[in-house]
């Protein structure tokens, strides 16, 4: 940013750094539709449609991010979207779910010492870079 602006701008780099992300995860939702669809709770029909739709909700809210008419509900958006795929995460480490090769043969427990911790760096991020600036 120091470059383009002269100064530092670190919220709007927070917000370029949040958007690639969702950008790259939202890549998984197509890529890894069925091992994704795996760790949906049993009791929400329509799985894979709801990847395809969460994809489409990562990709929105990358693009959302960067107008500010937009930034303030996309940020709780996002905030909530995060707080939403926890069971997703919590189904896929108990019951050893590896999402992209669509097995059973995933990381189990350790894996939420990693993702729940990264989910919550997320919202932090998404807060402190768009919600309280």
């Amino acid at each position: 940013m120091k470059l383009v602006y002269g100064t530092y701008n670190v919220t709007l780099s927070a917000r370029i750094g949040l958007s690639a992300m969702l950008l790259f995860t939202a890549l998984g939702h197509f890529m890894f539709t069925d091992g994704m669809a795996m760790m949906v709770p049993d009791f929400i029909p329509f799985k894979k449609e709801l990847v395809y739709f969460t994809g489409v909700i990562e990709i929105l809210g990358a693009i959302g991010l960067h107008y500010p008419q937009f930034q303030l509900v996309t940020a709780w958006l996002l905030i909530l979207f995060f707080i939403s795929i926890i069971p997703a995460n919590i189904k896929a480490s108990m019951e050893q779910i590896d999402y992209q090769n669509a097995t059973f043969k995933g990381n189990g427990l350790g894996y939420l010492w990693f993702r729940i911790p990264l989910q919550f760096l997320f919202i932090g991020w998404v807060y402190f870079s768009s919600i309280r600036i």
